[in-house]
């Protein structure tokens, strides 16, 4: 179902607000449109997507200046839109 431009970008600031971008931007506008639209215009799809990419691993060690991963944290607001019946599985 294709969008109007006025509902493509109340659903981007939706995103936006879901992802944090504003705290801690990751994504720029054309990522998240691709994700949008992958995901069927689902914001909350798209949401769970896009934060699970944002929990890839993001410590960082400098000189010994040290900041934490905060992976866990992006992966337990993933998990509020997370599909149902869905699970993220451990590769082996």
């Amino acid at each position: 179902m294709a969008l109007n431009e006025q509902e493509q970008e109340e659903k981007l600031k939706e995103l936006k607000l879901n992802l944090r971008e504003k705290e801690v931007p990751f994504f720029d506008e054309e990522e998240l449109k691709y994700h949008l639209e992958r995901a069927g215009n689902d914001v909350d799809l798209a949401s769970y997507h896009c934060l699970v990419i944002k929990a890839e691993e993001c410590s960082l060690s400098v000189s010994g200046l040290s900041l934490a991963d905060s992976s866990a944290y992006w992966m337990r607001l993933a998990a509020m839109y997370r599909p149902n019946c869905t699970v993220i599985t451990k590769g082996g």
